[in-house]
């Protein structure tokens, strides 16, 4: 097969493959939302992207596994399993992201309707809330519900709360939002039925640009909190396509 890497030590034992369908298979690194094991799964997918084997058609990483499909008529699942069980992962897990996104909020009143009640819920004020929230660092681990929607992790543990138990129909654009142990931001107008921190001007979806999200999967993501005017003033250079996203590391 073309695109073989070497030198190339095995994957962790824990790796399990397992068939999806005819033409697609999934390679599971572990079993559970983890930043190691989703590290691995980013590896493994940046390798194959770099120098793809025969027959390689795609692949979609996931929190814990990385889909992989195949052309039958070019290679086989055994042939590119075994491909994949050379790769070196060892150090992918002590990577930092290639960039890192910095993302302003304005956080709280209309903004942020849920910020009062996630303060109350936790015991925290609500600036402890803010300061927690925006001093952490996030990892893109996948995208999905929407396009350009981003599930980032981890949420600090003292913001763990459960989804709402009643969704709203309707969430802004451009809520930054909290569930669990995992934190987003809505790319459109959407029911949803996450916490309400903050909102940003940014634009995480555009079809007409290459590619069309803001993010990728293993960016790093760090919310930035804005004043009112600040908050305006970015949207303004948004709208008007003035505005440069803040990012560190690679180029976008």
């Amino acid at each position: 097969m073309a695109g073989a890497v070497a030198p190339m030590k095995p994957v962790e034992a824990r790796t399990r493959f397992l068939p999806v369908g005819d033409t697609a298979f999934a390679v599971e690194f572990g079993d559970r939302i983890d930043p190691g094991i989703n590290a691995l799964v980013h590896r493994a997918a940046a390798l194959l992207a770099g120098a793809p084997p025969d027959g390689l058609v795609e692949t979609v990483p996931t929190f814990r596994s990385l889909l992989v499909h195949y052309d039958p008529l070019r290679t086989s699942a055994e042939a590119l399993q075994a491909f994949i069980g050379t790769l070196e992962l060892e150090e992918a897990a002590a990577e930092a992201p290639a960039r890192t996104w910095r993302i302003p909020v304005l956080y709280g009143g209309e903004a942020g309707p849920d910020l009062a009640e996630v303060a109350r819920a936790t015991g925290l004020s609500e600036s402890d809330v803010i300061a927690l929230h925006a001093g952490t660092l996030y990892r893109v681990y996948v995208q999905g519900f929407l396009p350009g929607f981003a599930y980032l992790g981890d949420l600090p543990a003292a913001l763990d709360l459960p989804r709402l138990t009643t969704p709203r129909v309707r969430v802004p654009p451009g809520s930054v939002a909290i569930a669990q142990r995992m934190t987003g931001v809505y790319p459109v107008e959407s029911p949803g039925g996450w916490h309400l921190l903050g909102n940003t001007p940014l634009r995480f979806f555009d079809p007409a640009k290459v590619p069309p999200t803001l993010f990728a999967p293993g960016d790093g993501v760090r919310f930035v909190p804005v004043s009112a005017d600040e908050h305006s003033a970015i949207r303004a250079d948004v709208e008007q396509g003035r505005f440069v996203p803040n990012v560190e590391g690679a180029p976008a």
